[in-house]
């Protein structure tokens, strides 16, 4: 069985894809929520995400994505080490919270119970189903967004029972019980 490529005049007719179609196709791709954390001049900065992954086993890597308009990005680059705190489906209020535009800097952590990372003294949150503190190993632009690649430098599972924040469809989901 062979497969005939596309013909390259078809292509030259596709419209482009629209971007409202494009968010709600890779919205239906179920992901995990984290927050990313790193401190600069002694100031906690957090931003949540949904684009984090795993990279390489060796060495170890892993990566998150983040807008390059967001206060963020400049901040975590400069830094250099950051956190990663997968969240549990309690800490929907600090997914929410940590993901709002324009939220003042000092004190956004308060209210969650956090501890310093080991390896890089960025804050972890306590309460998340695992944690990776990182130094940054590389960064590639990829339109509007920079991919940030960490080198892993600890792991910790803070709360291994609990279960995950799961963001699908535009809406916070539960894992059904089977």
């Amino acid at each position: 069985m062979s497969i005939e490529p596309p013909c390259p005049e078809a292509h030259a007719l596709a419209a482009a894809p629209d971007p409202r179609l494009f968010r709600q196709v890779v919205g239906r791709f179920a992901t995990g929520v984290a927050v990313v954390t790193t401190v600069a001049d002694g100031v906690d900065h957090a931003m949540t995400v949904n684009a984090f992954t795993s990279v390489s086993l060796d060495p170890l890597l892993v990566m998150f994505c983040a807008d390059r308009t967001a206060r963020f990005h400049d901040t975590v680059l400069a830094a250099g080490a950051w956190a990663v705190s997968v969240l549990p489906d309690g800490l929907r209020g600090a997914s929410e919270h940590l993901a709002t535009r324009g939220r003042p800097i000092a004190g956004q952590l308060d209210r969650y119970r956090v501890h310093r990372g080991p390896a890089t003294g960025v804050p972890i949150l306590s309460d998340a189903l695992a944690a990776v503190e990182c130094r940054t190993h590389a960064v590639h632009e990829a339109g509007d967004h920079s991919i940030v690649v960490g080198e892993v430098l600890s792991l910790d599972v803070p709360n291994p029972g609990a279960e995950p924040l799961i963001f699908h469809d535009g809406r916070y989901r539960r894992i059904a019980a089977s």
